[in-house]
């Protein structure tokens, strides 16, 4: 089983998008057997609080379940529990490191350095623009399912 954690800084926009995104396209492809999937923040500004409405309402909108979530926030036991770290920006994986504590097993990602790209995932928390969050969102999550495959690990 493939241990996925989706990450950003409070947990209730990027993160919760990129894991009910990812949960969506696994359940599509029929491959729920092989992943444990969950996301967290690394601050503790919104520990305890559901997903932002603005997430809710483009996941709504473009027909994919809101997974039922709470805030949470990364602990160092998480680099040891997960195989996939995946952060949504360059502060994400800058603050994931010092939480893990380093990344030696080289389990920490940029979700868009899977698209090719070293771009990082705009906090609709402050642009207000969930459209460009979610368009980015998907095209992360497919290129991390296509890199699973690529490796045979799916």
């Amino acid at each position: 089983m493939i241990k996925v954690l989706f990450i950003c800084h409070g947990n209730i926009c990027r993160s919760t998008m990129a894991e009910s995104v990812f949960t969506h396209l696994v359940t599509q492809r029929n491959l729920t057997h092989a992943f444990a999937i969950n996301s967290a923040a690394t601050s503790r500004e919104e520990i305890g609080n559901p997903p932002h409405y603005g997430t809710v309402a483009k996941l709504r909108q473009v027909g994919i379940p809101v997974v039922p979530h709470r805030a949470i926030q990364m602990t160092k036991a998480d680099y040891d529990d997960y195989d996939y770290l995946i952060g949504m920006d360059t502060a994400n994986i800058r603050n994931m490191s010092r939480i893990a504590g380093g990344d030696s097993d080289n389990k920490i990602f940029k979700l868009l350095s899977f698209a090719g790209t070293s771009r990082d995932i705009a906090d609709p928390w402050y642009t207000g623009n969930f459209d460009e969050t979610y368009a980015d969102v998907v095209e992360g999550c497919e290129a991390f399912l296509t890199y699973l495959k690529k490796n045979n690990q799916i």
